[in-house]
């Protein structure tokens, strides 16, 4: 009896963390360079929770375990903003962006320049080119931003966008909502195009999170009706047992 609920509690706290992932991906639907999240889940044998008065692969009492979040490194749609300073890049490759804690990287590529006239990101960071961080002056005019990544302006070339590719995209960790950091050395993005004006949008599928979504609502009530049947049923047996004869 209490292993049933224990099994059920364990499945009811993994159905709460995947509620948490489908809802940050639905809240950021509309966020740049977005890679959705995907909660990953195991059975888990507990060897000192057993079935004692049962046999075989029965006596093992398996509950659920929830081990990592999969993040889909789909490309997302590009959708054309007219801001010289947006950037999408089309294959794979990454912007590098400097922060307090070191190199990150990015697919969102809504910049723009700060009081220093750096170009940075939306949260304020520093986007690295190949010289290190990237200054306009106030005579920089007309920038354009050249497949490879190429920046250059009325006063001729400024920089190149640090464009960057990994060899397993399974290692990144997110950092925030669209940094991501990790272990791995990255290498030039050779295939990667940089298109200027141009913006990636997230790759969450909205009404594919609404579906799985629902999904979970039922398996957590169907779970909590499940629960509260062994309760019952508990209940009920202490009150025979505890019945003196007549």
């Amino acid at each position: 009896m209490e292993n049933a609920l224990l099994v059920g509690l364990s499945r009811q706290v993994v159905l709460k963390r995947q509620m948490d992932v489908l809802a940050n991906n639905l809240a950021n639907m509309n966020t740049a360079g977005y890679k959705a999240g995907t909660l990953l889940f195991e059975k888990y044998l507990k060897t000192d929770a057993q079935m004692n008065d049962l046999s075989g692969q029965d006596k093992q009492i398996s509950f659920v375990l929830d081990t990592s979040v999969y993040r889909s490194f789909q490309e997302g749609a590009f959708e054309q903003s007219n801001n010289d300073l947006d950037v999408a890049i089309s294959g794979e490759g990454w912007l590098v962006v400097q922060t307090p804690d070191g190199d990150r990287y990015t697919r969102n590529g809504q910049l723009k320049l700060d009081a220093e006239g750096q170009l940075v990101t939306p949260a304020g960071y520093p986007v690295m080119g190949e010289g290190g961080a990237i200054t306009f002056s106030e005579q920089d005019t007309g920038i354009e931003i050249a497949k490879d990544g190429t920046i250059s302006t009325s006063e001729g070339n400024k920089d190149k966008l640090r464009v960057v590719e990994f060899e397993n995209n399974a290692s990144l960790k997110k950092q925030g909502e669209t940094l991501f950091s990790t272990a791995q050395q990255p290498a030039p993005a050779e295939d990667a195009r940089v298109l200027q004006g141009v913006v990636e949008k997230s790759n969450v599928q909205p009404i594919s999170e609404l579906t799985r979504m629902i999904e979970t609502v039922r398996a957590y009530t169907s779970m909590a009706q499940t629960m509260k049947q062994a309760q019952d049923l508990r209940r009920d047996a202490i009150e025979q047992l505890g019945t003196p004869p007549r």
